[in-house]
């Protein structure tokens, strides 16, 4: 997934936000969350991402 990509949806999974934004591994990424250091939205049993958060912390809003 490219940061294009990434910038055009409302969420992602950890794995993906962690890859793309940060360059982390699986584990790190989760790892990452579950320390708080990105912004997590549990929908059940399942955890997702919100992209305008990470993306406006990292200036990236507006490409």
């Amino acid at each position: 997934m490219t940061l294009e990509d990434a910038l055009s949806r409302a969420t992602l999974s950890v794995p993906e936000a962690g890859a793309v934004f940060f360059g982390l591994s699986r584990n790190g990424s989760y790892d990452a969350a579950k320390r708080g250091d990105f912004p997590t939205i549990q929908i059940g049993s399942r955890i997702v991402v919100p992209v305008a958060p990470i993306a406006e912390r990292l200036g990236l809003r507006g490409r």
